[in-house]
């Protein structure tokens, strides 16, 4: 990943990106991903193996979309500085997804499913350590709501 200093285009980039996101379709997507919260693995297939269901569709966009934003940076076409300020939405992206990733990958044969949002959080020690927090996050929310963990 490269460490030089951002450029304008850099800054030109990091807006389109914040642009794409507020499309009307990646919106709705972005807003099933937040309020998704999986429990199981089955959850999770369950969506990823039913391309019928719109949902379906929002896991593919969105998870197309930040693993497309992370292979931006790990290509050397984004600053990576510039775009870990930016990217806060995938490691939360990232974190709700995590447990799963494995095991999705091992089911569906689906060998990079995220994993360039991976490789972008596992280069990073505070990427990771964002992670964790917002899993933290989320199982405090679920013992708050009497969920298992």
């Amino acid at each position: 990943m490269s460490n030089s200093t951002a450029t304008p285009h850099d800054a030109e980039l990091i807006l389109k990106l914040y642009d794409l996101r507020r499309e009307a379709v990646m919106r709705e997507a972005r807003g099933f991903i937040f309020s998704f919260t999986p429990q199981s693995i089955d959850d999770v297939m369950g969506i990823i193996s039913d391309f019928s269901r719109k949902e379906n569709a929002y896991v593919r966009q969105v998870i197309g979309y930040w693993d497309m934003a992370a292979s931006l940076v790990l290509r050397g076409a984004l600053n990576e500085e510039l775009a870990r300020d930016n990217f806060q939405e995938l490691l939360f992206v990232y974190a709700r997804l995590e447990p799963f990733i494995a095991e999705v990958r091992a089911r569906t044969g689906m060998e990079g499913f995220a994993a360039r949002m991976q490789k972008f959080v596992e280069g990073a020690q505070d990427a990771q350590a964002r992670v964790k927090r917002f899993q933290q996050r989320f199982e405090a929310e679920r013992a708050k709501a009497g969920q298992p963990a």
